[in-house]
């Protein structure tokens, strides 16, 4: 029986930045060029042990359309991998919808009735892959992975760590580490103040007494600061741990112009798309 069997995918945010598109259309069913974010990583963290997907949604998006299983158009496009027409087909899925949008952690509070154990959390914008892969021949990120193999060694909460430039740092939360092990999470710092260029990128595995710690750590008193004060509860008592994800890219769908550089990017990465795109990218910079 695998080790972590929940995850969540946090999809509760309306996506403002990405109007109007996101007014009609979910920012997680913007698709990486033909695959849509969701499904990314549903089959991530599917690849990661997972046997049940609880989706943390808003009380005005409509999910229907996106949870389908749309098998029944294999007969139309046979060479697709089955797996992306019916992403949600082997594992149990809840949708659990928070009602106001109060941060990280009362999200993660939505789902946690119907959780018994550690459990991964992925948030819905931000795409991890360390493979670029074809719908004909798919194949899910091991970002989830990693996060899992590393509980299976210690036992502790962990989170995924990613190194940006260092111009990039105060955009994000950015830790300080002794060897795997997180001494602070520095939230937004000035470059000049940052003690890494690691920084949390949307992937966490929290472990059963993060409900307890909810609870303690309340969404009323720490607001949108809730989850990060619980990750200083774990670094001051057993410990929080980092998991470096190397030769990974980080796309984001929550941002017109990075989801654009994400397209560009994953399209001169595939086999399938790279020598004719970048074949014509070529030609069309040098009209300019």
């Amino acid at each position: 029986m695998a080790v972590v069997q929940d995850a969540l995918l946090v999809a509760g945010g309306l996506g403002t930045r990405m109007l109007p598109t996101s007014a009609s259309v979910p920012k997680e069913a913007l698709p990486l060029v033909d695959i849509p974010a969701l499904v990314h990583l549903a089959r991530e963290a599917v690849a990661a042990g997972a046997q049940r997907l609880h989706i943390i949604s808003s009380p005005r998006k409509d999910m229907k359309a996106l949870l389908g299983d749309h098998a029944w158009l294999q007969n139309k496009r046979p060479d697709l991998d089955p797996q992306l027409l019916s992403p949600f087909a082997d594992v149990e899925v809840f949708v659990h919808i928070q009602h106001e949008p109060l941060g990280l952690g009362n999200a993660i509070e939505c789902a946690l009735d119907d959780i018994d154990g550690p459990f991964l959390v992925l948030l819905g914008d931000n795409i991890l892959l360390d493979q670029h892969t074809s719908p004909n021949n798919f194949s899910p990120s091991n970002a989830s992975m990693k996060l899992v193999e590393n509980f299976e060694k210690n036992g502790l909460p962990c989170v995924g760590l990613l190194a940006v430039q260092p111009d990039e740092v105060s955009n994000y939360g950015v830790v300080r580490q002794e060897g795997e092990r997180i001494l602070e999470i520095c939230e937004k710092p000035a470059p000049g103040n940052a003690p890494s260029n690691l920084v949390l990128c949307g992937r966490y595995l929290f472990t059963s007494d993060t409900k307890s710690l909810l609870q303690k750590y309340d969404v009323a008193t720490h607001g949108e600061l809730q989850s990060i004060v619980i990750q200083q509860h774990w670094m001051e008592n057993d410990g929080l741990l980092g998991v470096e994800l190397t030769n990974f890219q980080w796309y984001d769908s929550g941002k017109p112009l990075p989801w654009l550089q994400a397209q560009v990017d994953h399209a001169l990465r595939r086999n399938d798309l790279s020598a004719s795109f970048r074949a014509w990218l070529i030609e069309r910079l040098d009209q300019d």
